[in-house]
Order: C-alpha cells, then structure tokens, then sequence
C-alpha cells in the first residue's frame, strides 16, 4: 500500500522534472516504491511524514546540512528575530560583515569572503574570481563540487570522466560545447596523475580544485605536491570544504592539514540547513572579483547571515566537531561489531563524523535496499551512510544499534538461506541513481 509521501511523489513527477530539486533526495535513490518521500515536521534528529509517522533519520540527514540538528531551538529562535526586524531593504544587512568577521577569525590566513545562497553558486563564483585573477581559463580538478557547466563540461567528450567524482554516467546535454576540455579531473591521492595533468595544462590553468577529503583522508605527499605546484606557478589553489567544513574543526577541514589553500568554500553546516555559500580567499585574489560581474539580490538577505552567525557561536561553546566525531565513531564501532557478529561482509570508510558503510557483495545494492526496507520498519530512516548530527542522542543510538542487529541477522540469514537472493524479499525495485525517472 503506497504511503501519503509516495502518493505525492507521483504527482510531483508530473509536474516538476525529476520530481524533487535534489538529486540526493530522491526516493529511488533509497527505496523506490515505499520511501515516505516528505515531511510534515522536523526537529533534531526526528522526521515526521505526512502520515504523522515518526522516524529517526540516520541517513546522510538532509546531505550533512544541519550538525546541530534540524530545527535547532537556538538557531531557530535568532532566526525568528531576524525576520520581525525585516529581512531585506534597500539598504545592505550589517550582519554580512558579522559574518565574514567571524568566518574570517576562525580561518587567519584569509583576508576577504563573498556570500552566495549555496555550495554549487559558490564554487562557481570561486571560479570566476579565480579565472579573472589568473586571465586563464581551464581548472584541474578532484571531487564532487555541483551542478553548474564549469564543472559538469567534464564529461563532454567522455561521460564517464566524473564517475569517480559524481555519479556514473551523468549527462552533459545542455553544456555548451565549446566547453570541452575546460575542466579536467585528476584522482584523489595520486600525485602522480595529478602532476601529469598539471605539467600538460599548467599555462591555460585558472585554478586547482580540490575536496581535501571525502571517503579516505589525503596523503601528505599528495597536499604538498599539489600547494608546491600551484604556489610555484602562482595558480590559485581552492578547497571545497562545503561538504567537510566543520566536521573536524571548528570551520574548515583544511585546518588540520599543513597545506592551506588560496580559497575555501563553505556552505551546508555553515548555517544549520539556512541557505548560504561562503568564499574565503586571500586578498589579492579576492580583491579580483571587483573586476568581474558577481552579484545576485538574494545573496543579501538576513537569514543566511543571521544563521551562520548563531551556528558559529553556538558550535565555538559546545566544541561541537568533537560531539560528531565521538558519536559517529560509536555509530562505526556499531556497523564494525554486528558484521561481525553476523558474518557479514562490509566497508567502512568516511570521516568520523561522516561515515559510510557498504555491503562487500555484488548485489550491494539489492541489500542495502532490503537494508533501508527492514529498518523503515523500525521507524528508522537509514542506509549506507550516516552524517552525524549532536541530535543523535545515545538513546536513539543504542536503539539504531538494537535494530541494525535485527536487520543484519535477517541478511545473514538471506545470505545462507536463498544465496544471497534479497530482491525475493523486496516489496518495491532495487534502489538506482538515474537522473531521470523511468517510464
């Protein structure tokens, strides 16, 4: 029987392309058929559906937008106030230099920042401010940093150039052309390829993009080889931090790593799920967007500011990275200790406050859908990742625990009993990753 939320998600397929506005959130990505799709109200690490059922979200929780939690009392109620005293005017919001003050402190060897709305924005006004500080155009680049035609250019003459950095296969139908070969990737941890694709493109390189870490940590050797390169040439080195930034450190990952970089650029846990990206840079690469056109009327509202401003006090009182990572270390140990305890192969990987599990089978996939399944019967929205909020209280951790165990006995038993057949007892399809829906 479909629920309310997948009711509705049929309707919005009809009406909105792709159904949802992101790709992270789509139901088939987790458990096509059954997953409940949409909230009515959400607050620490609790979601509740439009059913009115509750469930504890030990998912990637809203892509790691809100550590402190959703609906945060404290973040909440500096908003509300924000709003009554207007959220826009004419005149520009005094909290915007509050705000880079504050982002500037806690990252000394920066000068300067600019604001936009979100990550994917802001990685591409880095990229403006880089290309018109350098008078060059291509960018050599390592991870996952959005959406926008700079960065997806890179599968133009070969759409397999971002699987390991997005998902396989993704499209480039709607990139200009002309864009080929703009944008280049190297692979993460190797300096050898990297310099490769330094020493071919270093005299048309604007900037070298790099996300310092995603699932495994960087090697010195590859960060040294990379900043040494980039300072010799006097290309600007910018960090994606919008993803790890204070998950380890109260801003960016980048300091806990020898190597700075020439930008940083921060949004999701900036602002505990308000809309904000921020640009950190040192001023004479800075000072460059002034020669460029950057600029956009919602870049200037309260909220963001408003919300990054109260995270940021909130997280320096609390040490809040250290409650992450002490808890997703736990929720580690759990994964490590039931497989174990059940025999079941699996990989752990991902910052302490950002971990990751997969089944080692072929049929990963069929499991963690029977996975996901199992456990939204707990009340638990769960799969293969679980970026940690200081909400996960050690009840609702030990209670996950309590269920994981449940389910992994269940696919132990599948795995002896039917070999390892887990859509026999699937009531909706696999989980998949397509960028568009299937007829």
């Amino acid at each position: 029987m479909l629920n309310s939320g997948n009711k509705l998600y049929k309707q919005a397929k009809k009406i909105i392309p792709g159904g949802v506005q992101l790709l992270s959130k789509k139901p088939e990505i987790f458990l096509p058929d059954l997953w409940p799709s949409y909230y009515k109200k959400a607050n620490g690490s609790i979601v509740i559906d439009l059913d009115g059922k509750k469930y504890y979200d030990f998912t990637n929780c809203s892509v790691g937008m809100c550590p402190l939690g959703y609906a945060n009392k404290k973040i909440n109620n500096d908003i509300i106030k924000t709003i009554k005293d207007g959220n826009i005017s004419t005149l520009n919001s005094y909290k915007e230099i509050e705000c880079a003050k504050k982002l500037l402190r806690l990252h000394p060897w920066f000068d300067m920042a600019r604001f936009t709305k979100s990550g994917g924005e802001a990685m591409s006004v880095a990229v403006r401010i880089a290309r018109t500080y350098s008078k060059k155009d291509n960018i050599l680049f390592c991870g996952y940093h959005g959406w926008h035609d700079w960065y997806i250019s890179a599968n133009i003459n070969n759409k397999s150039n971002l699987n390991k950095h997005l998902l396989p296969g993704v499209s480039s139908l709607g990139v200009p052309k002309y864009l080929k070969n703009s944008s280049i990737a190297f692979e993460f941890n190797n300096t050898k390829d990297f310099l490769k694709k330094f020493r071919k493109n270093k005299n048309h390189l604007a900037a070298v993009i790099l996300e310092p870490t995603r699932s495994f940590l960087p090697n010195e050797e590859f960060l040294k080889e990379i900043r040494f390169q980039c300072t010799k040439f006097n290309i600007p080195l910018i960090f994606d931090e919008i993803t790890v930034g204070w998950r380890v450190a109260c801003g960016g990952f980048h300091k806990k790593l020898k190597y700075k970089p020439d930008i940083a650029v921060f949004s999701k846990a900036t602002s505990n799920g308000y809309p904000l990206g921020a640009i950190l840079g040192t001023k004479k690469i800075m000072d460059s967007a002034q020669d460029t056109f950057i600029s956009s009327a919602y870049w200037t509202e309260n909220i963001g500011f408003q919300a990054a401003i109260s995270m940021i006090d909130f997280y320096k009182k609390k040490n809040v990275h250290k409650i992450l990572i002490k808890k997703g270390l736990k929720i580690k140990k759990i994964w490590l200790d039931i497989s174990k305890k059940h025999k079941i192969k699996i990989s752990i990987s991902g910052l302490d406050p950002l971990p990751v599990f997969s089944f080692e089978y072929k049929n990963n996939d069929d499991m963690m859908t029977f996975f996901t399944q199992e456990m939204l019967k707990k009340n638990f929205l769960a799969n293969g990742s679980c970026f940690v909020m200081i909400s996960h209280t050690n009840y609702m951790i030990n209670l996950y625990k309590k269920n994981l165990d449940h389910v992994f006995l269940k696919i132990s038993k599948i795995l002896k009993k039917d070999n390892a057949n887990f859509k026999k007892y699937l009531k909706g399809r696999v989980k998949f990753a397509k960028f568009r829906n299937p007829v």
